[in-house]
């Protein structure tokens, strides 16, 4: 009978240390993003007659006339959108002619405030200086962070043309999933300013 005892005991001693390391302890998986598949880049120009500039733009974008700003009529009929359907991303292009309504300072100081009203959500700002052979000057801003709109730029000759881009996403704006579309997109918004012309 002490033999079944000792049996007993040492039978139950294995199954709670077995049931003990067969426990497991749900680990928490980091959430996914879907991979983007980023087209070849190539691009085309852009060159309708009468507009105030011509630049070349990627294969994979459509230009769209913007005939709505904020629910009213655009200042002129040279805004445009470059709109990324595969991306879900669109470049909203805003140009103002130099004058005395609109002074190259104000509509410097226009757009240093359009970019940095994002600073609630930015993590930080970089500034990056534009200047190419074409006379086109201004500045490249990178937003940090999970603002609205990553990448920002005016390009200008300060004297009689000002042009505008903001890139927006239709979808929440998070840093880290829309981080390699900024990348690539940002690229994209270099081009277009290397290859500003104005008329």
């Amino acid at each position: 009978m002490p033999y079944l005892k000792g049996k007993a005991i040492a039978l139950f001693s294995l199954l709670i240390c077995i049931l003990a390391a067969c426990e497991n302890t749900p680990t928490p998986k980091p959430r996914g993003f879907f991979l983007v598949k980023f087209p070849e880049k190539k691009y085309r120009v852009f060159d309708m007659p009468g507009y105030p500039y011509t630049f070349e733009y990627p294969v994979y974008a459509n230009i769209v006339k913007d005939t709505s700003f904020f629910g009213e009529k655009p200042e002129n009929p040279y805004w445009i959108n470059i709109d990324f359907p595969t991306l879900n991303g669109k470049i909203y292009l805003s140009y103002k002619i130099i004058g005395p309504q609109n002074s190259f300072q104000k509509l410097v100081d226009d757009a240093f405030k359009m970019t940095y009203k994002h600073t609630y959500k930015a993590e930080y700002i970089d500034e990056n200086k534009i200047h190419t052979p074409n006379h086109v000057t201004g500045t490249f801003y990178e937003v940090g962070g999970n603002a609205a709109s990553a990448k920002q730029f005016f390009a200008t000759d300060s004297t009689s043309h000002f042009l505008r881009g903001a890139l927006y996403f239709n979808a929440p704006p998070q840093a880290d999933s829309l981080a390699p579309v900024n990348q690539f997109l940002e690229k994209d918004m270099w081009h277009l300013v290397e290859t500003l012309r104005w008329r």
